[in-house]
């Protein structure tokens, strides 16, 4: 075989691993996301952060902006942000009257106490809260290289109940990671997983081009095990033009063993530490067959 044809495949795979890929991003302004109108797919999928020391109401309107625009708002819903039971169903009802909203992350969120009676994700899945508003599926986080303060026990044991009871509330699941710059840690992760019988769609956590300090401060910020010469050498990551990292090599280690091995229903999910549009216009690309060109 050719390196030419080899080289080809390579690039089959990585587009048919990329299409159906999602973005992630932190309340972006109506601005933003008209922007992406030259460069999405109609209903792309575009999930939400939600920011503790942000209005409630910023992630109520960033769901009209990404619905209103064409794509499909994917809000987080942050359990421990919520004061009460009724502040919740009101921003559930408002994101399906003004986005119709139909999926949404479910998260335990960053505050270290609770505002109100939702003290975990599993505590808002079982309230009947959002299938009450709409909500048909959702999305729980999955950490292939762990978390600071949980132990992977107990990781385990909380993804299963929160599986099992969205499946009693007859709600959908999907997994999202925690962004990683590691293709062994998350293929040993995504394997475990499926054995332990999740087959659901997975989504995986890489991080959008952005700048070496961008990224090892989100890193340090999330848990994530990275220094600047491990994500050079080891997550593959390339230098493009004016400073910025792009993620290469993950995402064709990725898309090799998805297309080789029986893993399921598993697409890429970005993160935009970078920016949206950088971030959008390089997951095109690599999503038409197109070699990643370098962001700005």
């Amino acid at each position: 075989m050719s390196v030419t044809a080899t080289m080809s495949e390579q690039v089959q795979r990585t587009a048919a691993f990329m299409r159906g890929w999602s973005l992630e991003a932190t309340l972006p302004h109506s601005v933003e996301i008209e922007a992406l109108k030259g460069t999405l797919v109609p209903d792309a999928r575009i999930y939400l952060s939600a920011i503790p020391a942000e209005p409630v109401s910023r992630i109520i309107e960033a769901a009209a902006f990404v619905r209103h625009a064409g794509f499909e708002p994917i809000p987080h819903v942050a359990a421990r942000n919520y004061p009460d039971r009724a502040t919740l169903a009101d921003v559930l009802g408002q994101m399906q009257r003004g986005a119709a909203v139909r999926r949404v992350m479910v998260i335990g969120g960053d505050r270290d106490r609770p505002a109100g009676p939702f003290v975990d994700a599993l505590s808002v899945i079982e309230s009947g809260l959002l299938q009450d508003n709409g909500v048909r599926e959702i999305g729980i986080g999955g950490y292939p290289e762990g978390h600071p303060r949980i132990s992977t026990d107990q990781l385990e044991r909380a993804f299963a109940a929160k599986m099992a009871a969205a499946r009693r509330a007859g709600l959908q699941v999907h997994a999202v990671t925690q962004f990683s710059f590691d293709a062994e840690a998350v293929l040993a992760w995504l394997r475990k997983l499926r054995a332990s019988g999740f087959d659901g769609p997975v989504r995986i956590g890489i991080a959008g081009p952005a700048s070496i300090k961008t990224l090892l401060r989100y890193a340090q910020r999330c848990g994530v095990r990275a220094t600047a010469r491990s994500m050079m050498r080891s997550a593959g990551l390339a230098l493009q033009a004016l400073g910025q990292a792009t993620p290469d090599e993950i995402v064709g280690e990725l898309a090799a063993a998805v297309a080789s091995e029986n893993l399921g229903e598993v697409k890429p999910h970005f993160y935009t530490f970078g920016g949206v549009a950088a971030t959008a216009r390089w997951a095109q690309a690599a999503a038409a067959g197109a070699a990643p060109q370098p962001s700005s």
